[in-house]
């Protein structure tokens, strides 16, 4: 048995992440899961889908086990993004790999560059250079390409970088998981051209009526249907950041560096694109505006980023992925179920995070044409797929 990890959100699941889920299979992954995003996802946005239905779609296109990211960390800048996703496939025990795509394709060179990343990690000219109004990411970069040209070169791809960041992660638990790189073919990341039968799931959530060619044939049917979109969540988040105090803002995850002001003193704006232009600037990129006011939203504060996943919450799986399960008893360092009522009942850590996944999935359904109920998270049940 080799078990090989993927971390992905597959907003929507597509051709691309079926070539990439063939790809470790080739390279010898006999189970593979996926710790996928839930409801809100990394780039400060909903999923189209529901992460149930989406679960579904994946263990029916070729995962075995499908796990749970949690909210916080769906809507976390790269670095926590990967370390929780990672944080999990460590504690379950019986990971042998993580498989992630990147456009080098080459995995040493990753792992030459997440250690040029480490060794600048506490360079003082990053904070400088953040003070004078560059982003983190532009701050690192800059230091980094006195250092190591080459580790530059290699972080101005996004999948890039999330494959650094995936490596510093196992580095930081001492992880026994190998690392393994599939080079993306076809459209790249964010891109607005296709590829014969490949195209990027930005371009795909922006031509959702015409993208069934992108996507195997149970995705397509599933966004032929309802579908969440965010503006439908305008008025909503308008309200929230109205009723917000700088105070609140302030306590929100990711809000620091004077952003937490630009946001209150915009939170009078008549639409969500009049408020992010006005909040953004060369310092403040939008995907973390967005993710900032999907977090005070939802509630995540900063303090909610301090505790690792307390658990594991199993969303779909297969009969491969029950096999995934049995080795993992007795060497998962967390505790694993389907149920978020008795998951939630562990701690009070658990407790809140918990908290923090009802809260995230009532206001979700909300982003439907037709709404979903609230309160489903402790209800729903999970099934095994073929």
């Amino acid at each position: 048995m080799k078990i090989s990890g993927i971390v992905c959100e597959y907003n929507p699941f597509h051709n691309g992440h079926m070539y990439h889920i063939e790809e470790t299979r080739k390279n010898g992954a006999t189970h593979i899961i996926a710790v996928m995003s839930g409801n809100f996802v990394q780039r400060g946005d909903i999923a189209v889908l529901d992460k149930f239905t989406r679960a579904e779609i994946a263990v029916k296109s070729g995962a075995d086990l499908v796990i749970e990211l949690p909210v916080q960390y769906s809507l976390a800048p790269a670095e926590l993004f990967a370390r929780g996703a990672v944080y999990l496939l460590h504690c379950l025990g019986v990971v042998d790999e993580l498989s992630f795509g990147s456009e080098t394709g080459d995995v040493q060179k990753l792992i030459s560059a997440a250690d040029a990343m480490e060794n600048i990690a506490n360079s003082p000219k990053i904070r400088e250079l953040t003070e004078k109004g560059f982003t983190c990411a532009k701050a690192v970069s800059a230091v980094l390409e006195e250092k190591s040209p080459e580790a530059a070169e290699i972080i101005t791809e996004p999948n890039n970088v999330l494959g650094v960041e995936y490596i510093k992660a196992i580095n930081h638990f001492s992880a026994d998981i190998s690392p393994f790189t599939v080079q993306r073919t076809g459209a790249a990341h964010d891109s607005g051209n296709t590829c014969e039968s490949f195209a990027s799931a930005s371009y795909i959530r922006e031509h959702i009526t015409e993208a069934a060619g992108f996507l195997p044939k149970i995705a397509a049917k599933a966004i032929s249907g309802d579908t969440a979109e965010i503006h439908r969540l305008e008025r909503v988040i308008l309200y929230r950041l109205r009723m917000a105090s700088l105070e609140e803002i302030k306590n929100t995850s990711d809000c620091a560096d004077g952003l937490a002001e630009r946001i209150f003193s915009a939170r009078n704006s008549f639409s969500l694109d009049e408020l992010f232009e006005k909040v953004k600037t060369k310092r403040f990129t939008m995907a973390r505006i967005r993710r900032v006011v999907l977090s005070l939203l939802i509630g995540i504060k900063k303090e909610d980023m301090k505790k690792p996943p307390p658990y594991i919450r199993i969303i779909g799986f297969n009969e491969r992925g029950r096999e995934i399960l049995a080795a993992a008893k007795g060497k998962s360092l967390i505790p694993f179920g389907t149920s978020l009522a008795k998951l939630s009942r562990n701690d009070e850590i658990s407790e809140r995070f918990a908290e923090l996944e009802a809260a995230a999935s009532d206001i979700y359904g909300l982003a439907y044409e037709n709404i979903i109920p609230s309160q489903q998270e402790y209800t729903i049940k999970t099934k095994i797929m073929e």
